[in-house]
């Protein structure tokens, strides 16, 4: 049977982070358009139509920012544990990094581009409506590029974190092995989005990495409520 090292407080902070951050996308998605993603004139005029797209894409780049920021404590905290140094300060915290740059530019590329490309494309009169969808498309194709490097960096960064809980035993390894099925699903997206764009099989693979990631992130949040609460209830009964 395995034996993990007990949370302290920096730990217990990035188990937090992780699992506010994946509630607060799966909350902001809730809102976001749920066209055909692949039909784009059929979902462009969805976009169009959309009064608070710029909005949800703002909050789902709030949510990777703390998503990323629970990876970089983690990271960082874990920097010290023997083994675990140049896994962490010069492979996870860099790629960690580099996922929140790619998101932003995809959030903005998505967010605000594609929404002043496609309202320009319903609003055109019908001798621009061609040339105005044909930049929309444009702006789309960009998406799916920037999509797909988001997503690659994003699944080395959660291999990464698996490789290092394995090497540190910091918290129970099935963790690690659920953080590493995530980020094989983010290759998948990245590899399909780059062939097939927002294709059915990219719509399973973000299923699964869905789910694989909040029940590794709720898991960590759980260890860490019960480790605090532990800390509390041995504080008191010091006293």
């Amino acid at each position: 049977m395995d034996h993990y090292t007990p949370f302290g407080r920096p730990q217990r902070g990035a188990a937090g982070l992780l699992f506010a951050g994946v509630i607060i996308s799966l909350i902001v998605g809730l809102f976001h358009p749920d066209g055909p993603a692949n039909d784009h004139a059929a979902v462009f005029a969805e976009y169009a139509a959309s009064a608070h797209w710029t909005a949800i894409h703002f909050g789902q780049f709030v949510g990777m920012l703390v998503i990323v920021a629970g990876l970089v404590v983690f990271f960082h905290v874990l920097s010290s544990t023997p083994g675990a140094e140049v896994l962490t300060r010069r492979f996870g915290i860099p790629t960690a990094l580099l996922a929140l740059g790619l998101y932003a530019v995809l959030q903005a590329v998505d967010g605000i581009a594609l929404k002043q490309a496609v309202d320009a494309w319903v609003a055109a009169p019908e001798s621009e409506k061609a040339m105005r969808f044909a930049s929309a498309e444009t702006v789309r194709w960009l998406e799916w590029a920037v999509r797909s490097y988001f997503s690659f960096v994003l699944g080395l960064a959660f291999l990464l974190l698996a490789v290092v809980i394995v090497r540190t035993r910091v918290v129970p390894r099935p963790i690690a092995y659920l953080a590493g099925g995530s980020g094989i699903t983010y290759f998948g997206q990245s590899w399909v989005v780059a062939t097939a764009g927002f294709s059915a099989l990219n719509g399973a693979f973000i299923i699964i990495g869905i789910l694989l990631t909040v029940v590794w992130t709720a898991w960590l949040a759980i260890l860490a409520m019960r480790v605090s609460a532990s800390a509390t209830h041995v504080g008191s009964g010091a006293t």
